[in-house]
């Protein structure tokens, strides 16, 4: 087998399969061998010789299924569609929102499937095929996996929740340092997955809305579940996106009140020690005809008459509710 080949397998339509062990086998495959599924790492410079040797895309259609970066759509090619999904990211030291691309080749006898990183979701149908309880034609396999990518976004959306729901609580204790930076990542991973999520949808929708000779009527109703959870995951983001937003705000409005009280209370101060100020700057100038320099009770009378002004002045403001 060629470098790049990561299975091969003819479904039995009982929901198992038998794998090609051998590149002769998979050369000679005929489509009344069985519905075969061929699953490639595209990074691999023999798997990408396979797909030119097997003479069912065009070299304009094999670049679109091995581009680095791909956005989820459905195309109609010259021998069937392809289909560009993507799934969360749950590798190890990996985020979320780095999603993962899968990309599809379909027809009536065939489904080529190229990735570059693992996906989960691709195991759980191999797991199922050796159980005998997987997909037993193409349209099931293509349903089954378009429903585990989707599924397993549940628990990366459920944390997102649960993280918002963290900081709402810090925002009821002032006390406690709020985490910006957090709340930022938290906002950038939301977008993230935003991002890949909506044209999804809208390939998932087109999938089901157009005829293909590949797809069961009857798995379109699978396909309209799945593509009814992918919405309310992005109605869930839209929602986590406005709670960011609104957490956010209310950072920045308590700090601005903060700031703003700080700023008054110093204001108050001035304005008590503006008139004193100016008294005691004006009797220390350095000329003749100052008053009370004669006096050896001038002084004392001079700071009883600043503290009943000092008194007087801040009356002043009690009146007014400015204290």
């Amino acid at each position: 087998m060629f470098n790049g080949l990561l299975h091969a397998l003819i479904l039995d339509e009982q929901g198992g399969a038998h794998a090609i062990d051998n590149s002769a086998e998979l050369h000679n495959w005929q489509p009344e061998h069985g519905k075969l599924w061929v699953h490639i790492d595209y990074s691999q410079t023999e798997a990408i010789t396979w797909l030119k040797n097997s003479n069912l895309l065009t070299d304009y259609e094999l670049a679109s299924l091995t581009a680095d970066e791909t956005r989820p759509r459905i195309t109609k090619v010259t021998n069937g569609c392809m289909l560009f999904l993507r799934g969360v990211n749950l590798n190890p030291a990996q985020s979320p929102e780095d999603m993962v691309s899968i990309r599809l080749f379909i027809n009536e006898n065939i489904v080529i499937t190229t990735r570059k990183r693992h996906l989960l979701s691709v195991q759980d149908i191999l797991v199922s095929l050796e159980e005998k309880t997987g997909p037993s034609s193409i349209s099931e396999l293509v349903c089954q996996l378009t429903q585990n990518l989707t599924s397993r976004m549940q628990g990366v959306i459920d944390s997102l929740d649960d993280t918002l729901d963290g900081f709402e609580d810090e925002i009821d204790e002032p006390t406690k340092p709020f985490d910006n930076q957090g709340l930022s990542q938290l906002r950038r991973q939301t977008i993230g997955l935003k991002r890949y999520l909506r044209p999804q949808k809208e390939a998932l929708s087109t999938l089901m809305v157009n005829k293909y000779n590949w797809l069961d009527e009857n798995d379109k109703a699978k396909l309209n579940e799945t593509t009814n959870l992918l919405i309310r995951f992005i109605e869930e983001l839209d929602n986590s996106i406005e709670r960011a937003q609104i957490i956010q705000q209310t950072i920045t409005n308590q700090v601005s009140e903060q700031l703003n009280q700080r700023m008054y209370v110093m204001s108050v101060v001035a304005a008590l020690f503006l008139p004193l100020g100016f008294l005691t700057g004006l009797l220390g100038v350095n000329v003749g005809g100052i008053p009370g320099t004669e006096s050896p009770y001038a002084f004392s009378a001079f700071v009883i008459f600043l503290i009943v002004l000092t008194g007087g002045i801040g009356v002043y403001f009690k009146n007014k509710k400015w204290l």
